[in-house]
Order: structure tokens, then C-alpha cells, then sequence
């Protein structure tokens, strides 16, 4: 587990090979999400849980103030290989 910390307007890309399977959480201030396309996704608040994968995202990025935190989560028990082409819900063997 890491905690990602944001400062105000601060925007960190998201690199698929090092968010495969990661599961996020923000544990303080807000987060929004930056898809694929360039659109702003939406912000997600305290508490909030994502997933990245499968979902188009290609950034994290602070609309705040204040530094935001996310906790993230990742697989420790089993290789995964990440194949995005999949939709999230695809298991690995």
C-alpha cells in the first residue's frame, strides 16, 4: 500500500503498468479524474473508492486548494499481467 499525495493543482498521469489492478481511495480532499480523451471525469470526494482499470483514465489531478490523499492498493499475493484490452471484471490465472 502507498499514499499518493496531491498538492493543490497538481495532475499525476497515470501509466497503466504501474496501476494494474490498483485500487484507490481518497483519503483527504478531492480528486478528479482526467479520461482518455482529455474530458474532465468526475471528482470524487473523501472516502471515495476507484478502480483504474478498464476505465479510460489517464490522470489524477487535484481541483483544490489544499493537498489531497489517496491510498493505493494493490495485489501483493499474485503476479498479474495486465492486458487492457479486457473489461475490469476479467479474472487472471
Amino acid at each position: 500500500m502507498r499514499t499518493l499525495a496531491l498538492r493543490g493543482g497538481a495532475r499525476v498521469t497515470v501509466v497503466a503498468a504501474e496501476w494494474c489492478d490498483a485500487f484507490g481511495v481518497v483519503t483527504r480532499g478531492r480528486v478528479q479524474l482526467e479520461l482518455r480523451d482529455g474530458e474532465p471525469g468526475p471528482v470524487l470526494g473523501r472516502d471515495a473508492g476507484f478502480w483504474l482499470r478498464g476505465t479510460g483514465v489517464r490522470a489524477l489531478r487535484n481541483p483544490g486548494r489544499r493537498t489531497a490523499r489517496v491510498r493505493i492498493v494493490t495485489p501483493r499475493a499474485r503476479t498479474v499481467t495486465c492486458q487492457p484490452t479486457h473489461p475490469p471484471y476479467t479474472s487472471y490465472r
